[in-house]
């Protein structure tokens, strides 16, 4: 089983957090650059974003529109089902932090790096995560203001206002000087990498570092933390069924079921943290413990599952199946494509 060492990091800045939390004028600055981080992460998110590649990806629009479905529709409908675990196995916080899990977008490097490790079909994954991305800037935020009401710590028009200057005017920035910087953001890929997990390091400092100086952590038992591993082991049980065997009753090939099932069935920490932070506010840290939670696990579950779909090929391909026609495009070679990706927090 395979541990995420950005989770151990994640893991140690609450621990810093926790036995250092910012106070006054420390958690002023903190704050301050907790929201530059935030800015510059959607800013970097517009220039990668290739407008290119996302339209000829379109062509392949079954397929996407399956994976948005999936993490806009079926998992919110899950989170809204939830909503009877409330106070008996989830306090009324933690399902908010639940429920806003089910509405974040899906991951993009750790979808792909899955995909390609179980021979499926790669270039729609990687359509598939940057669309899903792409519409989360906006679904996620609306979804978050229409569902969860005043347990996201109340949605005015400051707070919609602060969601467009902080999320979408940097994303749109970026894309539109991804003509002049976009080689630029190419080439100093792994560096930028590295600015994308500090920052994302910085949010959860300064959301933790609230919720200490609240007393927040009062209200989580060991007892309650048990639950909700419970609850989000089923809700990725769930979503890896439906996403594969779905797929299947659709017509999909078997490439193109995996990189449904891969891209449809995860959760962005990556984007997610971030947009908690501005959605939440003083609440945040509370309502991204379950998507870390949810994150770690499925990062183990879904390495289990790409090796075992990998070595499934391996055997079609040694006993001379062809397997299931894949529909849609699918480009000669496309499972064997090269992504050094790993599973980083997508």
């Amino acid at each position: 089983m395979p541990i995420d060492p950005y989770i151990l990091a994640l893991l140690g800045t609450v621990g810093v957090a926790a036995l250092l939390p910012a106070r006054g004028v420390g958690a002023e600055v903190a704050g301050g650059a907790s929201t530059a981080a935030v800015a510059l992460l959607f800013f970097l998110y517009g220039a990668r974003l290739s407008t290119r590649e996302a339209l000829d990806g379109l062509k392949h629009w079954r397929l996407h529109v399956t994976v948005l479905a999936c993490t806009f529709l079926v998992f919110p409908l899950l989170g809204l089902a939830a909503r009877g675990l409330v106070p008996y196995v989830l306090t009324p916080a933690l399902y908010s932090g639940f429920l806003f899990l089910t509405l974040v977008p899906s991951t993009i490097q750790s979808s792909i790096a899955f995909t390609s490790m179980a021979r499926g079909n790669v270039p729609a994954a990687i359509c598939a995560g940057s669309f899903s991305s792409l519409a989360g800037i906006v679904l996620t935020p609306l979804l978050a203001a229409a569902l969860l009401g005043n347990s996201g710590g109340g949605f005015s028009a400051d707070s919609v206002l602060k969601i467009v200057l902080q999320l979408l005017v940097p994303f749109l920035a970026g894309q539109v000087l991804r003509r002049w910087i976009g080689g630029f953001v190419a080439r100093h890929k792994k560096v930028l990498g590295l600015v994308d997990r500090g920052s994302i390091l910085l949010v959860v400092y300064t959301a933790f570092s609230e919720g200490m100086v609240q007393g927040i952590w009062h209200q989580v038992t060991p007892l309650r933390l048990g639950a909700l591993l419970g609850v989000e082991a089923v809700l990725l049980a769930v979503m890896l069924a439906l996403t594969w065997y779905g797929a299947k009753r659709l017509g999909f090939g078997r490439a193109d079921r995996v990189a449904i099932q891969f891209a449809g069935s995860k959760k962005s920490l990556a984007a997610g943290l971030p947009m908690a932070s501005v959605l939440f506010g003083a609440q945040a840290s509370l309502a991204v413990l379950p998507l870390m939670l949810f994150h770690q696990m499925q990062l183990m579950v879904c390495a289990v599952i790409a090796k075992r779909r990998s070595r499934d090929a391996e055997d079609t391909e040694g006993t001379g199946e062809t397997g299931d026609a894949v529909s849609g495009p699918s480009p000669a070679g496309a499972t064997r494509t090269a992504v050094g990706t790993g599973t980083r927090s997508g």
